[in-house]
């Protein structure tokens, strides 16, 4: 896979928190947020697709009757 660079600024507990990992992992610190970004891109993906999943029904017109939202919250004690 291809790779391009980009300079960031990290506030220094962050920072910290980076090369102690890097260390007690042996990796970089480079390696250590690269893989942290890949994992909260993959997260907020998943939740974008989700919400735009959700607003496409709520366009459609695809709601819960009010007799299915009460079963769901007497299902849960609410």
């Amino acid at each position: 896979m291809s790779s391009r660079t980009l300079s960031i600024e990290l506030p220094e507990p962050v920072f910290a928190q980076v090369d102690a990992l890097a260390r007690d992992t042996a990796r970089s610190p480079a390696r250590v947020v690269s893989e942290a970004l890949e994992r909260l891109l993959a997260l907020e993906a998943w939740q974008v697709e989700d919400i735009k999943a959700g607003l496409l029904e709520a366009e459609s017109g695809e709601f819960a009757s009010e007799a299915e939202v009460a079963d769901v919250f007497a299902r849960h004690g609410a």
